[in-house]
């Protein structure tokens, strides 16, 4: 695949200070992990590999893709492991016929620049981009280039600017939609918590995607009769006083996929614990490392969806500017048994009964 690079390095360096649209955090507190720059990522290697012959890959044909993830957390993460064994599942498999260049912006705009202009000078044959604020700036950054970009957990991809209200990609750009089950969470969150009248939800102001979905709940929220009360942060050191101010004024949290938010859950978890307020989450991450419950999604799952349309693309059996974006649809309940206890809730049975995963200990951020 020809790649005009030095046009897209220009391109890059002179939207740098906007990289993002908007959607950028640069709140990160860890430096960025340029251990894995230019490496290949191994964690998410898949056995699930497709049979040659009932894949479009041609014999021969090798593959390198530039992996740019925004944070580190567990949403993220698992989108990253889901796409390389979606790739595998239609034959394109690390170690094998696939290189992976995996690098991570700790949540730092500025560094996500650097990243896809890393990936372009490697010559890469596709961009997979983590999550709205990476996925806009590899959009920007490939623009002038014939090099597609894929991009997963991208909550709102029309108000990201990166498709248009018919679901088609507004370049060579398609990819995956983690939009929020809002209705389900609201439902789920009456039934276990049937006195609850206020609901406090936390974003950052810089990502359009909280803002999309926080617009949702407000909307949504009155039909249960809830109250939203917001709070918005401009970095991750906002948020220990945000937290503070915010459970003062509610009977529950609700978490969304926000990435300042999510990377900072632990010490909104702790604080809410401390005064008996139950924190709701919105995927099985959240929910594992302490969160009470969710109506969520699987992000694994999400990211299996989004290597299957890599492989169209990569294959050349489809192409990315003619491929709408796609949504994950089947939302599931996720509950932790030992938060609930910790908080003194009992769990309506039909919820736990119907529950994709029960968690009975409260997990480690880090694991």
């Amino acid at each position: 695949m020809k790649k005009n690079i030095i046009a897209a390095l220009m391109i890059t360096a002179m939207t740098a200070a906007a990289a993002g649209c908007g959607g950028n955090s640069q709140t990160a507190t860890s430096a960025p992990d340029t251990a894995a720059a230019g490496s290949s990522q191994s964690g998410g290697e898949s056995s699930g590999a497709a049979d040659s012959e009932n894949s479009a890959v041609q014999d021969g044909a090798s593959y390198t893709i530039g992996i740019g993830q925004y944070a580190v957390h567990g949403s993220l993460d698992n989108c990253r492991e889901g796409f390389l064994q979606g790739l595998a599942e239609e034959g394109i498999e690390e170690g094998k016929n696939l290189t992976v260049l995996y690098e991570n912006a700790n949540g730092d705009g500025g560094m996500g620049t650097q990243i896809v202009s890393n990936f372009l000078s490697q010559d890469v044959d596709m961009v997979c981009a983590i999550a709205t604020p990476m996925a806009q700036t590899a959009y920007g950054a490939t623009k002038r280039t014939d090099i597609p970009v894929i991009y997963t957990a991208v909550t709102d991809p029309v108000i990201a600017q990166l498709a248009t209200e018919d679901k088609m990609p507004a370049g060579n750009i398609t990819g995956t939609s983690d939009k929020l089950p809002v209705e389900e969470q609201l439902q789920m969150i009456r039934q276990i918590l049937p006195d609850a009248k206020t609901i406090g939800i936390m974003y950052s102001t810089s990502e359009v995607n909280s803002q999309s979905t926080l617009e949702e709940y407000k909307e949504a929220a009155p039909e249960y009769g809830f109250e939203i009360v917001e709070s918005g942060v401009s970095t991750a050191a906002d948020i220990p006083l945000a937290a503070d101010n915010l459970l003062a004024q509610v009977d529950c949290l609700n978490n969304l996929t926000d990435n300042t938010v999510v990377s900072s859950l632990p010490i909104i978890l702790d604080k809410a614990n401390s005064k008996g307020i139950p924190v709701f989450g919105s995927e099985i991450e959240q929910v594992r490392i302490g969160c009470l419950a969710s109506m969520g999604l699987d992000y694994i799952e999400l990211g299996k969806q989004t290597g299957r349309m890599a492989a169209q693309v990569l294959t050349g059996a489809a192409e990315a500017s003619e491929m709408p974006y796609e949504i994950i649809e089947e939302a599931s309940f996720y509950g932790n048994s030992a938060a609930a206890e910790n908080l003194g809730i009992t769990l309506p049975e039909e919820l736990v009964s119907s529950a994709a995963q029960m968690f009975d200990t409260i997990g480690d951020s880090n694991s």
